[in-house]
């Protein structure tokens, strides 16, 4: 078995009743209507929610200008009273204003910040932090997710810890690893090479997904992350949604999961794919920070917490 010790990742506490979540908008804009569904499960949940001043806000398809999105987000990170910050969609934005923020009094104190897509920024940001984050379906999708992710989410937001069972897939690379999870949006991992943000992936298991792609490009990011270091040393690979593939009238050769088994040929770690994960209506919550066993057998592929 592949395995690698989580390596004194910072878990910020989990939510308990009456804590408050803050709702803001790091990337495309986003109406009150749009997050009332979200914020009527919160309030089920007896969570309070409050609302930021970019939802509502907007700049051409941004919510509100890099300065203001950078202050809101800037204000709820160093709110003593906020115990967790969702982000209120994906799109495209939060690169634009990640380099504004000072994150010294969140360093102090972490608290949870969810999202996936574009919030992968954030997860990867906050990654060389030390720090653990949510990588979880957003206020604007929450009312057409299925129930199982739905309580996915609610579980995890109060850290029930629940191992993800799913069916072989016939592409799948068998074998078990342990290791810390990172990842998140491809697109998004593959615009971050280079920079602060940047991942460091040895010793871990790496989570990816996407939608929306043509396969050449697929490839393209996937070769880039190869020449960045990011197999090498890695654990294990899972692969989530990859929503909405498209290919070229001249066609690539090969399906996603073609694609992503050749760039990682030479490499002996376990591949997992169709996890719940992503741009998909089954968007299970999972924590990027934490260390997580992986199993992937010919019958099944479990994947848990190292608790």
């Amino acid at each position: 078995m592949r395995q690698a010790p989580e390596k004194g990742m910072i878990i910020p506490e989990f939510l308990t009743k009456k804590d408050t979540i803050a709702i803001v908008a790091t990337a495309r804009k986003i109406t009150n209507e749009e997050i009332e569904a979200a914020v009527q499960f919160l309030q089920q949940w007896r969570y309070v929610v409050k609302i930021g001043a970019t939802v509502g806000k907007e700049a051409a398809q941004l919510a509100g200008t890099d300065s203001e999105r950078a202050a809101d987000f800037q204000a709820a990170l160093d709110d003593p009273t906020i115990q967790a910050i969702w982000c209120a969609r994906g799109g495209y934005g939060t690169v634009r204003m990640i380099d504004a923020i000072d994150f010294s009094r969140f360093k102090q104190q972490p608290k949870w910040i969810i999202g996936y897509s574009d919030i992968t920024v954030l997860h990867s940001h906050i990654h060389q932090m030390g720090i653990a984050t949510m990588h979880a379906p957003m206020p604007i999708d929450i009312f057409q997710i299925t129930p199982a992710a739905i309580t996915s989410f609610q579980n995890t937001l109060v850290g029930a810890y629940m191992p993800i069972a799913i069916a072989p897939h016939p592409c799948n690379k068998t074998g078990t690893a342990s290791g810390v999870l990172v990842g998140g949006n491809l697109s998004i991992l593959y615009s971050l090479c280079g920079s602060d943000s940047a991942l460091d992936t040895r010793g871990k298991i790496l989570f990816i997904e996407d939608i929306d792609e043509y396969l050449y490009h697929i490839d393209r990011m996937l070769q880039n992350l190869k020449r960045n270091g990011y197999f090498e040393g890695l654990q294990g690979l899972i692969v989530g949604g990859m929503t909405k593939m498209h290919d070229n009238t001249t066609p690539f050769g090969g399906s996603v999961e073609e694609i992503i088994l050749a760039a990682v040929a030479e490499y002996d770690f376990p591949v997992a794919f169709n996890f719940p994960a992503g741009h998909v209506v089954d968007n299970h919550t999972v924590v990027l920070g934490k260390a997580v066993h992986l199993s992937v057998a010919a019958d099944q592929v479990v994947f848990k917490y190292d608790v």
